[in-house]
């Protein structure tokens, strides 16, 4: 997990393109987890804020099954990110391109995103904050109908 691998070896339809490995299931559907260095299930004594249990009492600790780290050919799932695109577009992945959901809240970041110089004065920084709000990206909600 966390290794940036080369599609290459996938067909040729992924030449070129890198991808991620985040996570995955085995054959059972045991969740892999990170910092276990192993291709094989192992059973771990999990405490309360670790990934993979939920704690039913303060204090409790559980001894559960979970998947090593290591990619093997018993994983059947794998879940990764695309790092860098390659040379063809692949359908239902990189034909399209979505716009953003959620952007930035704070004024400096709204700034670094679309690269507005911060104006220093009494009479600009009006101007300045009215730039500023032109560019937030807000989530728009659709009001229940009652039916």
């Amino acid at each position: 997990m966390g290794q940036e691998v080369e599609a290459d070896t996938l067909g040729e339809e992924f030449k070129g393109y890198i991808f991620r490995i985040n996570g995955g299931f085995d054959k059972d559907g045991f969740a892999m987890k990170q910092g276990v260095f192993c291709n094989n299930r192992i059973r771990l004594l999990l405490s309360p804020g670790t990934s993979g249990y939920r704690v039913k009492r303060k204090g409790e600790r559980k001894r559960r099954s979970v998947r090593g780290c290591i990619v093997g050919p018993d994983i059947k799932t794998l879940s990764l990110t695309l790092i860098k695109k390659g040379e063809k577009e692949i359908p239902g992945l990189t034909d399209d391109t979505r716009p953003r959901r959620l952007g930035p809240k704070r004024a400096t970041g709204i700034r670094k995103l679309y690269g507005i110089e911060k104006v220093e004065g009494e009479k600009t920084l009006t101007s300045s904050c009215a730039l500023i709000k032109k560019h937030v990206i807000r989530r728009t909600f659709n009001s229940k109908k009652n039916v």
